[in-house]
Order: structure tokens, then C-alpha cells, then sequence
């Protein structure tokens, strides 16, 4: 049961209330205000046939509960479930379809979607049809009468571009689809895909909300109960299920997440107007951006840009030396951490996306994305300056 400390009688808590409190009470052993790590893997029951809720740590776990109570409050869902990963999480998702069904997809998403769609889903007959889904008339399009999922990723990994979900929702209710939304980018900080529509939300828990990068894992939150039951039984089934050292490192991450994201956002904001006035530098995307083709539309569905931002530098060999001179900003894979992390989507995240594709979505060899951490903006600026000028 969710705690409702610090919310009235009748009034929803704001949401760094809900990110500090929502899912949790104190342990009723200890008092304890920080759910214990349940580190076990089976538990004592009281008699045979009791309904004891607690029988497996696969099935259920006290910690991981709490994670997946705060999560399905955040998001404004009804339901959350937990995996080891998030490509666990959009795996189960998937499993929600039957052989035949087609999914109409955004083209870009990370790399490893791309792979598990292409690369495995198709094996068990599955099909997928790949559009920029800021243009709805192209999804308009692409669904046929095997459609049954609308999967979206907004803002995409890495070129930022948006999809506009109110009316995304819209179509998926008019053609009777499921509509997915990857939220990672955002986080439910800043996004609310459910209010706009959505039935269910995706999240790698590895990024923004676990935020300090010390843990790998990944969320579903659903709003029909259908769905929440269908996850949970294929959770419990295939088992790739959340650690409970995972679940509590999440859960100490989403206290602070507000904080987080605000000083993501601003100096996100900071970075990205400093690399929009580089000579070497042919193009920025950030939403935030006054020049970012959907502006309008993140100020009207997001309630912050982020720190995620994309910039090209022309080739690979100028990417190449630039990415060598860096001393502060982490040459890595993943984002969302408090330090800043860079990479080079090319070959790094969207490495299992053929080269063709890659040209098609704007991640050439040239492009360079930059997840912007929690550092002073002036130490990342001056970082930055200095490898620019090797390139």
C-alpha cells in the first residue's frame, strides 16, 4: 500500500513528495524510513495452504515491491513490474503480442530495440514497419489490420526527435492499438506519457532514475489491469527480474530525482547553447533549442528539455579526435548519471543498426551525443573547448 504521508486528506501529493514517500512506509520492525535490502531468496510460511502472499523471491520481493509501488505512482499508472534490464522490460512488453501481429515503430530508438525487434522478434513472426513518427500521417499509413501496437520513443535516442503523444494517442484509440512510449529520455519528471495517452511506459531504471550508475535495470508501467496482470505473470515466468540491491539503488535514486533533472535541464540548456555557436560544429539537437524543428511541441508535452543533447562534427576521424581529448566528460555507453558521460552513437549504441538505417535516421558518423551530468557547466564548457580545438 502506497504511503500518504505528506499529502492531505483528498489532495494527490506534488511529485517530489510521491519520488520521496509513494510505495513506502517505515518498516514496521525497525522504523526504518528506507525500505531494507530483502536480500533472500524464499521465506517461511506459516502453515500449508495460509495464502501466504510472500513464497518465492523470483515471484515477489518486499523491496522490489516498494520500487515498482513508486514507480506505477509516479508515472500515473495503475501497475509497475521491474526487470534486470530495460531490454528485459521492453521484451515482456513484446510478449504481450502473438505471432502475426505487426507493431508500427519509431525509426529512431536506441540501438538495442532495434536489435531485439529486427534481429529476434521477427524469428517468432512478428513484423514491424519503422516511421518517423512526428509525421502522423506516416503512422496513419503504416497501420494495417495485423496492427496492434503503436511503440514509440520521444524524444528518440540520439537525434531528439519528438512525437507528439496526445495525437499519437488519439490514432492508437481510433485503429484499437496499444500504445508504448519509451520514457527514458525524460523521465516522469519531465514527461507524463500516461496523462497524454498512453497504456504503457517503458523505462531503462539504469538511466535518469537510478542516476548515479551503479545499476542496470528496467520498468513497465501499465494502465489496463489486463496488461499489469500479463507482465507480472510473464515477470514471474521468464524471471528476469530486478536485484533486490538494484530495486533499493533505484529507489534511493528516484529520492532525489526531481533535484536531478532540474540541474540536468539547466545546464543541458547551458552546453547546448555554447555548441550551437562553434564553428566546427554543423548542427545541435536539443529540444530546447529556439532552431529545433519541435520546439513548440516539447514546451507543450514536456515540462523540461533534459540533458540530453546530439551535435555534429562531420566525419568519424573529427568525432574520433575529439572524443580522445576529452578529460572530464566520460568517453561510456549509458546516460543519466551525475557525472557526464559522451558517446558516439555510430558505433557505440546504435552499433547493431545497419549503416544504411543509420544514414536514413541522421546518426552518421559524424554525430556525437552527450548525456550532460550534474558537474559545474563552466568545467564541462572548458572540457569541451579543448577538444574542439584538436579537431
Amino acid at each position: 500500500m502506497a504511503s500518504k504521508r505528506g499529502a492531505s486528506r483528498g489532495r494527490r501529493a506534488g511529485f517530489a513528495t510521491r519520488a520521496i514517500h509513494a510505495g513506502q512506509v517505515p518498516d514496521p520492525a525497525t522504523g526504518a524510513v528506507m525500505p531494507p535490502i530483502y536480500q533472500v531468496s524464499t521465506y517461511r510460511q506459516p502453515g500449508l495452504g495460509a495464502g501466504w502472499v510472500y513464497d518465492y523471491a523470483r515471484t515477489i520481493n518486499p523491496t522490489r515491491s516498494a520500487l515498482e509501488r513508486n514507480l506505477a505512482a509516479l508515472e500515473g499508472g495503475s501497475q509497475a513490474r521491474c526487470f534486470a534490464s530495460g531490454m528485459s522490460a521492453i521484451a515482456a512488453v513484446m510478449n504481450l503480442l502473438r505471432s502475426g501481429d505487426h507493431v508500427v515503430v519509431s525509426r529512431n530508438v536506441y540501438g538495442g530495440t532495434y536489435r531485439l525487434f529486427e534481429g529476434l522478434l521477427r524469428q517468432f513472426g512478428l513484423s514491424f514497419t519503422w516511421v518517423d513518427t512526428s509525421d502522423l500521417a506516416e503512422i496513419e499509413r503504416a497501420i494495417g489490420s495485423a496492427t496492434k501496437m503503436l511503440y514509440i520513443e520521444t524524444p528518440t535516442n540520439p537525434v531528439l526527435g519528438l512525437t507528439d503523444l496526445a495525437a499519437a494517442s488519439r490514432i492508437s484509440r481510433k485503429h484499437k492499438l496499444r500504445l508504448v512510449v519509451d520514457n527514458t529520455f525524460m523521465s516522469p519528471y519531465f514527461q507524463q506519457p500516461i496523462a497524454l495517452g498512453a497504456d504503457i511506459v517503458v523505462h531503462s531504471t539504469t538511466k535518469y532514475l537510478n542516476g548515479h550508475s551503479d545499476s542496470v535495470g528496467g520498468c513497465v508501467v501499465t494502465t489496463r489491469p489486463a496488461d499489469g496482470e500479463r507482465i507480472g505473470w510473464l515477470q514471474n515466468s521468464v524471471g528476469a527480474i530486478l536485484s533486490p540491491m538494484d530495486s533499493f539503488l533505484v529507489l534511493r535514486g528516484i529520492k532525489t530525482l526531481p533535484i536531478r533533472m532540474e540541474r540536468h535541464d539547466a545546464s543541458g540548456r547551458t552546453i547546448a547553447a555554447w555548441l550551437t555557436g562553434r564553428k566546427k560544429i554543423s548542427a545541435v539537437h536539443y529540444p530546447g533549442l529556439k532552431s529545433h524543428p519541435q520546439h513548440a511541441l516539447a514546451k507543450k508535452q514536456m515540462s523540461g528539455f533534459g540533458g540530453m543533447i546530439a551535435f555534429e562534427l562531420g566525419s568519424l576521424a573529427a568525432a574520433k579526435k575529439f572524443l580522445g581529448r576529452l578529460t572530464l566528460c566520460a568517453l561510456a555507453e549509458s546516460l543519466g548519471g551525475v557525472e557526464t558521460l559522451i558517446s558516439h552513437p555510430a558505433t557505440m549504441t546504435h552499433g547493431a543498426v545497419p549503416k544504411k538505417e543509420r544514414t536514413r535516421i541522421g546518426v552518421t558518423d559524424g554525430l556525437v551525443r552527450i548525456s550532460v551530468g550534474l558537474e559545474d557547466p563552466d568545467d564541462l564548457i572548458a572540457d569541451l573547448q579543448q577538444a574542439l580545438a584538436a579537431v
